[in-house]
């Protein structure tokens, strides 16, 4: 019996589960992780948290994780300059289940969603998994959105949630205050919709955050991960600010006490290390920049980047062109767009190799 045997919902026919190659090779930069592992005085940190924690796991954790609300709140706060309260602020595990959460409550049989691709595939994904019909919105050519495109789309589907990806994955363009602004009012005249920003790499972007805009825009979300900027990927830690009634809404389809206690505890002592992190944020910044200095030189064409990766290419022959680069020891990400593949910034050591990689291919491809 093979998968299609299976009485599986239509709509998951054919398709293919998210993942990225996952290969024993000496430089892997496919999958837009931090580098550099978490900082030993916060090491010691999260097992002095875990060690509290442990002493009781017989019972059930914080079921509505207030503490840990409380801190990204003011996270956020600081680092955005946007008050924001614990009852703006939702956790998950990652911002998968977020993304989940919103379309269980807002999506689902007989509703639709929609997102400017490329982008990130789980909002696809996610969306077909919660019974939410897709639909493919347009982008201009350098990957910007359409926005008259886009508002015609809005206006002739009626979608029930918008996604709106800042900086947008796999091609690390960002999205203006502006253009959410005029998706925002367009969703609303086709109906009440919720509209998404996922800002998981904004912490790398040139441009601030778009948090501010949730005030007094009840129907707005801005979703982030602990997985990018806090370098904590194995934690499985994403979170949403919002209206409070998106708050409520989002814990009428949570699993109970779906956010462990040691996963709390760990985020926690994420937090107290926050400056700790995000000067590793501004090294993997420079490193960024310098990848798009030195892929143009070699010959690339480089879409801009505010994320913590680079789109380049073009290839006639995307695949080839991965593989030729994986043979030289160093793993980037294929995502199926057409000419162009993506690398995510690493130490520079590894970044170093990713480009001599380059190198040698774009001179074999010249010969």
């Amino acid at each position: 019996m093979n998968i299609d045997d299976l009485p599986i919902r239509d709509e998951l026919r054919g398709k293919s589960p998210y993942g990225a190659p996952q290969l024993d090779v000496p430089v892997q930069l496919n999958t837009n992780e931090n580098p550099y592992p978490l900082p030993e005085p916060l090491v010691e940190r999260i097992a002095e948290r875990v060690r509290e924690a442990a002493r009781g796991l017989n019972r059930y954790p914080d079921r509505d994780a207030i503490e840990l609300r409380t801190e990204l709140a003011g996270y956020l706060t600081r680092t955005t300059g946007h008050t924001v309260g614990t009852a703006n602020v939702w956790a998950a595990n990652g911002s998968n289940e977020v993304i989940q959460q919103l379309l269980q409550t807002f999506g689902g049989p007989g509703r639709t969603a929609i997102g400017f691709e490329p982008s990130y595939s789980m909002h696809a994904l996610i969306s077909r998994g919660t019974g939410t019909s897709w639909i493919s919105g347009p982008r201009n050519d350098d990957f910007t959105i359409d926005l008259t495109a886009a508002g015609r789309a809005i206006a002739e589907h009626r979608p029930d949630v918008v996604f709106i990806t800042s900086p947008n994955n796999p091609t690390g363009t960002a999205v203006d205050a502006d253009t959410v602004l005029a998706l925002y009012t367009a969703a609303q005249a086709a109906r009440p919709s919720l509209v998404v920003v996922d800002e998981a790499y904004v912490e790398f972007s040139h441009r601030p955050s778009l948090l501010a805009l949730i005030e007094g825009r009840p129907n707005l979300v801005v979703s982030r991960t602990m997985s990018k900027a806090f370098g904590a990927a194995g934690l499985r830690l994403g979170y949403l600010a919002a209206d409070p009634a998106v708050v409520d809404a989002v814990q009428l389809v949570r699993l109970p006490y779906h956010l462990s206690a040691v996963t709390q505890a760990t985020a926690l002592a994420a937090l107290e290390h926050t400056d700790t992190l995000l000067g590793y944020v501004e090294q993997l910044k420079t490193e960024r920049d310098r990848l798009v200095i030195e892929l143009r030189a070699i010959g690339c064409e480089v879409t801009e980047s505010d994320a913590n990766f680079v789109q380049f290419g073009r290839f006639t022959d995307t695949h080839e062109a991965w593989q030729k680069i994986l043979d030289r020891g160093v793993l980037v990400r294929d995502n199926g767009v057409p000419g162009w593949l993506r690398v995510t910034a690493g130490t520079p050591v590894e970044n170093d190799a990713f480009l001599d990689a380059v190198r040698e291919l774009m001179k074999e491809q010249s010969a």
